[in-house]
């Protein structure tokens, strides 16, 4: 029920040669209110409903309850989703220990790449990879439902 994870964004694409998995994700909210958000998603065929909580002062941990739902809920509650859903592709990458969750953005995000790795605490180490850059950790702009307000093509 809590995650923990830090948030990067890439270098470059290079981590592509090394793709375990990749799934197409859509994605609207419910809620983005800031200390809750609500999040339908449709990753690949299956369903879910998210909610997460307003994350701590390091931006790494918040609490996030997920639930795997029927793909016609998820269709249903897309529907009535706030404007400007997400649209990406989730690139599963292994490095060392860590499976890296790189996501590359679509429609008003396109050129926006970020990459997530999943802790079990927050000061955890890690291995970063060659196409880790700079790290985006609690910087709200680069939260999910930040970019469904407010999207990357309209940064200056």
């Amino acid at each position: 029920m809590q995650e923990i994870e830090r948030k990067f964004l890439i270098i470059n694409d290079s981590f592509k040669k090394s793709v375990s998995k990749k799934f197409r994700i859509t994605q609207g909210y419910l809620s983005i209110d800031p200390e809750r958000t609500v999040r339908v998603r449709i990753k690949g065929n299956k369903g879910y409903l998210t909610i997460k909580g307003k994350s701590n002062i390091s931006g790494t941990t918040r609490i996030e309850i997920e639930e795997e739902i029927i793909i016609e809920k998820a269709e249903a509650l897309l529907k009535i989703c706030l404007p400007n859903k997400i649209d990406k592709t989730r690139y599963e990458v292994i490095v060392g220990s860590n499976t890296w969750e790189v996501d590359e953005f679509y429609d008003k995000n396109q050129g926006l790449y970020l990459a997530e790795i999943e802790l079990s605490n927050e000061d955890d180490s890690f291995e970063k990879p060659h196409w880790i850059g700079q790290e985006v950790t609690g910087n709200k702009k680069y939260y999910n439902s930040y970019l469904s307000k407010h999207p990357y093509s309209s940064w200056n």
